[in-house]
């Protein structure tokens, strides 16, 4: 192929976002920003590009199922990346001309091929227009139907109905296909809820209130990141089960707090707001360049409360000592499957063999945690997960492997309705955010010696 690009051209730019995606396992959500930039993609026009990418990373099994009876023989990897982005936006995007669509497709396989390319994508998208797309009805397997329909790879689609049955994982997997909400959290030590809805109205960014979040913002119209609201540290960018965590800490001021997986500093800075700058707070992350954010959002938002620190939350103990904490989160490195919404890449990227391996860290990092807490201090360990083994599993073997850690109640807004103790787990389908697990640990009598 040749590395022909159309300068200022939206799809051309979406190609090769999802050709380095495919090729070079490149992450869209980091290139798409660096792609703008190369491209020098008109404001105007950058929606229609995060749309048509993340669309067809969204939809690409569902894509090559309908192009597979139009494909006569073998053909490049990179002919098919860019048929299967044209052919979204012809099935999917209703306000684009199917001709334009074929157009610029012809096109771009001119320019990055040849003539022979060219007639090719022009003969398979002319036939598809013609002819239509084939129905899933004649899937007759469950689990592949599911799994071809909502562009989810089958173990996935299996894993998910044993842990939940078919339903749930079928509403689980059609939510991660649609677009997610964009919400900001209000910095409460700075301004009210009201006043910050009326500071981004005067900056063209309409925002409305969460129903479950007091301090969360549901953001209708606009970019919020690209204001002074935000520049002046009013507001952060986080989603909303994402807020949950620093609800369920419980934290007062005066405490001292450990945040052990603390970047890029969205959990840390919440629980600072709740202590009202007033303790300590440790922000502790792996690497220096994610520290960096911490650092940075700290500043934005005038935290002064916060101490960053660059480490590993495996060797906590080491490095502050035992019953040293009123509160500790651990949001650990999880598979993120509760943030495909935001991620799509992930469905393809993930294997069932990580799950075993991430709950060995999960552990070590709860172990740690539980030595590091005071008695009586609480222990709340979250993830961005819908996996049972990576939530309720790693959970369940903690409090196994530690007399004395006990379940609590998980402290969380009333508004959001959960009225059980024990484990909280929020699906993307329960209120439109991410994918997310809770569980609260109280330390109710000392740590055994190691």
């Amino acid at each position: 192929m040749k590395n022909k690009k159309l300068q200022g051209n939206v799809r051309d730019a979406a190609f090769s976002i999802l050709w380095a995606v495919e090729n070079k396992q490149a992450y869209s959500n980091l290139l798409l920003h660096q792609i703008i930039e190369n491209y020098g993609i008109a404001a105007k026009n950058r929606g229609l590009l995060t749309e048509i990418t993340y669309g067809t990373l969204q939809h690409q099994m569902t894509l090559d199922y309908y192009l597979e009876p139009y494909l006569k023989g073998e053909i490049e990897p990179w002919v098919k990346t860019l048929l299967r982005l044209s052919l979204y936006q012809i099935v999917y995007l209703d306000r684009i001309p199917a001709h334009a669509v074929v157009h610029e497709a012809v096109e771009i396989a001119k320019r990055r091929g040849h003539g022979g390319v060219a007639s090719v994508v022009n003969g398979v998208l002319r036939s598809v227009q013609r002819n239509g797309v084939r129905s899933f009805n004649t899937i007759s397997d469950p689990y592949e139907k599911i799994s071809i329909e909502t562009s989810h790879p089958i173990w996935m689609i299996r894993r998910w109905a044993e842990q939940f049955g078919l339903e749930k994982t079928r509403e689980m997997a059609l939510e991660n296909n649609k677009t997610p909400l964009q919400t900001v959290r209000v910095n409460t030590a700075r301004a009210t809820v009201e006043e910050v809805i009326e500071m981004l109205e005067s900056e063209e960014v309409e925002a409305v209130s969460s129903k479950l979040i007091p301090e969360c913002l549901v953001i209708t119209n606009g970019q919020p990141a690209r204001t002074a609201t935000f520049e002046k540290g009013f507001i952060t960018i986080q989603d909303e089960s994402s807020m949950f965590p620093a609800y369920a800490l419980q934290v007062k001021p005066g405490m001292t707090v450990l945040d052990m997986c603390a970047a890029p500093g969205g959990k840390t800075t919440h629980i600072a707001e709740k202590m009202n700058n007033n303790g300590t707070l440790y922000a502790l992350d792996l690497h220096q360049h994610k520290v960096k954010l911490i650092d940075e959002n700290a500043v934005r938002l005038g935290h002064s409360v916060i101490e960053t620190i660059v480490g590993d939350g495996k060797q906590s103990v080491d490095r502050f000592g035992e019953e040293k904490f009123d509160r500790i989160l651990v949001d650990a490195p999880c598979s993120g499957l509760g943030v495909i919404k935001r991620k799509p890449d992930i469905k393809y990227t993930k294997k069932e063999e990580d799950f075993a391996r991430l709950q060995e860290i999960q552990i070590e990092l709860l172990d740690q945690a539980a030595r590091s807490l005071k008695q009586e201090g609480i222990l709340i360990y979250s993830t961005c997960t819908v996996d049972a083994v990576e939530n309720r599993g790693t959970a369940e073997r903690f409090l196994k492997e530690h007399p004395e850690m006990e379940k609590i109640q998980v402290a969380l807004p009333a508004s959001l309705g959960i009225k059980y103790t024990g484990f909280v787990q929020v699906f993307p389908q329960d209120y439109g955010s991410d994918g997310f697990f809770i569980a609260a640990f109280k330390k109710s009598k000392k740590t055994a010696p190691a």
